[in-house]
């Protein structure tokens, strides 16, 4: 049988790392065109793993020269700051930004997730980066409660409660202690971790106090 003086494309086969092309119902001879014939990912697919945080371990002598005794008490010993304290007041006046660590730095929260709960201790209904909040089975006082903690530093960072009706997106409460975050408004230069005042720096020295 002959062809009308050009070939259909009549099929199209991979093996392989080739695309092989069959120009006409009656060719033998296949048209081999090379290259991979695996099919890309549509544009802004994301990976489905995540990097975890890279962890940050020190000394508890390493730690106090960073933090402020009410720092070091809450974050590394699982403390609790006094409700309605200046913490809080401090927490409640302040506007757009981002929550960090006190004490490695990583970013746990921001204002856009912040709501007033009433219960004395800055309040979110999610965090604003997932990978850096692990949450543990609590039951130090004889109940069950969900501790939160940083997952850099194992920093206690208070607990979260789920259900009790908010009017939020998650029906979620992270109650956070304020002392073991670190506030940075939009728009601010980001601060070195830990903010106690003549803290050593890694070359020794003494930092000046804000």
């Amino acid at each position: 049988m002959k062809t009308n003086g050009f070939a259909l494309l009549t099929a199209m086969v991979v093996f392989g790392s080739s695309t092989v092309l069959y120009l006409g119902a009656d060719d033998k001879k296949p048209v081999v065109k090379t290259g991979s014939a695996t099919a890309s990912k549509p544009a802004g697919t994301k990976s489905s793993t995540s990097k975890k945080p890279k962890k940050v371990v020190k000394t508890e002598a390493q730690w106090k020269k960073i933090l402020t005794p009410e720092q070091f008490l809450i974050t590394r010993k699982a403390g609790t700051e006094r409700a309605f304290g200046a913490a809080y007041a401090k927490f409640k006046k302040q506007g757009e930004g981002t929550y960090f660590c006190v004490c490695c730095g990583a970013e746990l929260f921001t204002s856009k997730q912040k709501f007033n709960s009433g219960c004395g201790w800055p309040s979110f209904y999610d965090p604003s980066k997932a990978p850096n909040i692990t949450e543990k089975r609590d039951t130090s006082l004889g109940a069950v409660r969900t501790e939160v903690v940083c997952t850099v530093c194992d920093a206690h960072l208070g607990h979260v409660f789920f259900g009790e009706g908010f009017n939020t997106p998650t029906d979620k409460r992270y109650c956070i202690n304020g002392a073991a975050m670190r506030f940075e408004a939009k728009g601010a230069k980001k601060k070195p971790e830990g903010s106690k005042k003549g803290a050593v720096s890694k070359s020794g020295k003494k930092k000046k106090s804000d």
